[in-house]
């Protein structure tokens, strides 16, 4: 696997990657495909979705090769989630 060098600041990748996801990705998404991974280039805008990151960013770079690629999960705050995610039983 090939490890591309970010051009842009946390930050920035961040911005651009969340910008892009609300204003152009979202409404074509979004609607039945709740839980999939949207892989996006904070670059072009161009944008794929997989089952997981590994299939929407291997869809993506077979088009965009030099892509910058920023990660949705749909319908999720997060892409990844660490830890326990069952509930606490306190009985």
């Amino acid at each position: 696997m090939t490890i591309r060098p970010l051009r842009y600041s946390k930050e920035e990748f961040a911005r651009r990657g969340d910008e892009l996801y609300e204003t152009q990705v979202r409404a074509q998404v979004e609607e039945g495909n709740n839980g999939k991974i949207v892989a996006i280039d904070i670059e072009t805008g161009a944008f794929e979705m997989g089952e997981n990151s590994i299939i929407a960013s291997d869809h993506l770079l077979s088009h965009h090769p030099e892509a910058q690629i920023w990660f949705v999960r749909i319908g999720y705050p997060a892409v990844h989630r660490i830890g326990h995610s069952g509930a606490i039983d306190e009985s």
